[in-house]
Order: structure tokens, then sequence, then C-alpha cells
């Protein structure tokens, strides 16, 4: 089939890369995309956000299927406008993506689905976060009600920062703070049934240590040796089937990616959120490990054939993507910088692969930074170690003026599997 892929980040750029591995993929589309994307998708102008002008765009093309990446187009209705022209999409639609649009129709989602997850008051003016702020105490967990790119969360200690972050947002979300590991979990669905992919782990603080502030996500690593083994089938039961049936329930089936972030909390399993999209950076190592055929699994959820589809088999070993990042990000991030290396990865690390994010070309054709998070070098191996030493290894080729990654991404796990 002829496939589209809607988006310009790493995420799309490991969609892509896998769809383009994918023998059954005639021929791959990607808009807008990006420098690497080039590479392994013809790229296309189009404004992700404007449904009618994506839905002309996969007409024109004889798209087979479209996968529309990011959260901004799915809860723009995208996928409702390719959905309207009789093409495959694969993802929610605007009413369905309200579960990653809107934080507090998420929580009302899993009350109503008995979906364990914290405590939490939805605010709307200064007395009402005063009070939610008391009621918790610290460390405060204060979240923008609406989309922010992965940055409107704040956990901090400190009451002014916390409330300063919540009056900023014109409607917050308070909650009680879960202790314990945080795990992300990605599942396929068509609304009814739910395929779950391989847990995965990512680090969103900026610096080692996790130092700093809250970022898109600096790294992340699959699978978890330190997960217990029922782990996947547990959130199947008391979290994702539940959530797919309640939104089912009401109208607005889900049909397309459900991304849970979890806390392995003293009490159980809760969800901190929930997204409408595979996570970044926690989709270049999930498909890394994936041997199915992307497109096939995305193609019967797209068209609500899931039921019947084979199980999914997973590559032995593990999984690394670190992140690199341009100068003073998440603040105002510096761009148009050179990009060296690239060729040396691909020419001298056979295990390692650079997906880009942040990237464009250059006049010239040479490859410049154009974002926060620009690369994310992924590399597998026998074992978490292996996976880090040459994910490492590949990004020490890469050179970008005052960039910055974190060194310690699955450094416990792989100490300690």
């Amino acid at each position: 089939m002829k496939v589209l892929v809607i988006g310009g980040g790493a995420r799309e750029h490991a969609l892509c890369r896998s769809l383009s591995l994918d023998p059954d993929v005639t021929a791959l589309h990607c808009a807008p995309g990006n420098a690497g994307i080039a590479e392994v998708a013809e790229l296309h102008r189009v404004d992700a956000l404007d449904g009618p002008a994506v839905a002309e765009l996969a007409a024109e093309l004889g798209a087979g299927l479209v996968v529309v990446g990011p959260e901004a187009p799915l809860v723009a209705g995208v996928a409702d406008a390719v959905r309207a022209r009789g093409i495959p999409v694969f993802g929610p639609s605007a009413e369905a993506a309200r579960l990653e649009g809107s934080k507090a129709f998420a929580k009302d989602v899993m009350a109503s689905a008995n979906v364990p997850t914290a405590r939490s008051y939805v605010c709307t003016t200064p007395d009402e976060i005063d009070e939610a702020l008391d009621a918790f105490g610290p460390p405060y967990v204060v979240k923008d009600d609406g989309l922010a790119a992965g940055k409107g969360v704040v956990v901090t200690p400190d009451l002014a920062a916390a409330r300063e972050h919540a009056l900023a947002c014109e409607r917050v979300v308070i909650e009680e703070f879960l202790d314990g590991p945080e795990v992300s979990l990605f599942a396929v669905t068509d609304g009814e049934t739910v395929v779950p992919l391989q847990p995965a782990q990512d680090f969103k603080r900026a610096y080692d240590a996790d130092e700093g502030p809250n970022t898109g996500g600096m790294g992340a690593y699959s699978p978890l040796p330190w997960a217990e083994p029922k782990l996947v089938d547990e959130v199947r039961e008391t979290v994702l089937q539940p959530t797919v049936d309640e939104l089912r329930r009401r109208g607005t089936p889900f049909s397309g990616l459900l991304y849970a972030g979890l806390a392995i909390t003293s009490r159980g399993v809760r969800v901190i959120e929930f997204n409408a999209r595979f996570g970044d950076p926690e989709t270049q190592v999930v498909l890394a490990r994936l041997k199915t055929p992307l497109s096939g699994l995305l193609h019967a959820a797209a068209t609500g054939s899931l039921a019947t589809f084979p199980p999914l088999r997973w590559r032995d070993g593990a999984a690394v993507t670190v992140v690199i990042a341009s100068h003073n990000y998440p603040g105002t991030p510096r761009t148009g910088d050179p990009i060296e290396g690239l060729a040396d990865v691909a020419e001298r690390d056979e295990y390692a692969y650079v997906l880009h994010a942040g990237t464009k070309l250059g006049e010239s054709g040479e490859v410049l930074s154009a974002g926060g998070r620009v690369l994310s070098v992924t590399a597998t191996g026998p074992d978490l170690t292996a996976a880090r030493t040459r994910a490492y290894r590949a990004l020490s080729r890469i050179r970008l003026a005052d960039s910055h990654h974190r060194t310690d991404i699955a450094a416990t796990a792989a100490a300690e599997s």
C-alpha cells in the first residue's frame, strides 16, 4: 500500500523508517517531514493542522493509509477529515483525542471507567489553585489542562513556582504526587480490540540525575528488566481496555494509538496521563524492537480488524535512544547551527542510527538544527549495556555547537539487569 505520514519529528522519522523497511509498503510519503525523513520518504508541503488539505493530499497520492503522528493535528480533527474522504487513517477523532487534549476530560473518563489514577482537582481561579495546592502539599504536581508539547507539567517542592505555573494556565489540573518509577505503555486499538506494545521508560528532565526542567523527553529504553512480567497484561485489563470501552460507550470510539503514562507506586499502578499518539522518544526504542511489519498493524487498527490480527513478534535484546538538544533547550532553543558527523554514524555504526527531530536542509544541502530536540541517536544490542554503549559511541561522532544531552539514559537499568 501507499502510506502518508503526517508530522516532522523523530517520532515520525521512526515511523517512516519502520514503514520503509516494510515489504508491504510500495510508496512512502511524509508531510512536512524533515531532513532525515527525506532519505526514506517523499516529502510534501502541507499545513499539518489543516484537515481538508491533508485529506486532499492523501487522495491525490492514492494513499491506502494515513498515519497522523503529532497530537496537535489529532486534536484539530485531521483524522476526521481524512476519514470523511473514505481513506483509512491511524489516529483518533478530535473528540476521542480530547483524552490528551484535556487532562480534565481524561480524569473524567478514568473516573467513569474506574481506572486507577492520582487524586486531583481541576482549577480555574486563584482561590481554587491555592486550596488544591494546600490540600496535596509538596511535591506539587501542576498540569496545564491543554496541549503543551510535553512541557506543560511542573513537579516541584517550591510552592511559589507551582503557583506561578498554575496561574499561567487558563485551566489547570493539580494532583497528588505519585511515587515510584514511571513507565510508558503504548497500545494499538481499533476502538474495541486493544493490542499493547512493549513498555519503555523515558527521561523527562533536561539533565543527568533527573535535574533541570521538564522537556519533551531526553531519551528512552526498552525493555524494562525491572518490571513485573505481568505488567502489560495488568495494564491492559485495568487501564487500557476499560478506557477504550468507556470512550466507545460515550459514542466517541478511540481508534489509533493509546499511550498510558504510568507510575508504579507503592499502592499499585496509577495512570499519570494519557496521550493519543505514539510518544517521543519512546517510539524510537519500541519500534526498533518490533519485528511485526508496521503497516499491517496500523492498517488493521484503521479498518477495525485488529481482532483477527496475528500476535505481535518482537526482536530479542534491547534498544536505547539518546536525544541531542539545541543550546538553551527547553527554553528558547538556538537554531540554524550545522550538524556534522551524521555520515560517520551511517558508515561506522552497524547497530546504531540517527533519527531526525528538529532539522532542515540548508541552501547548500547541509543539515541544520531547526528545533529544540534535534536528533535521537538510537541503537540496539543483545542487552541494555550493549545498546547504550553503541548509542553513546554513535552520539560521540556527531557535532552540534553548544548542544547538550544526558549521559545517564538507561544507566541504572543496565547496571541492575
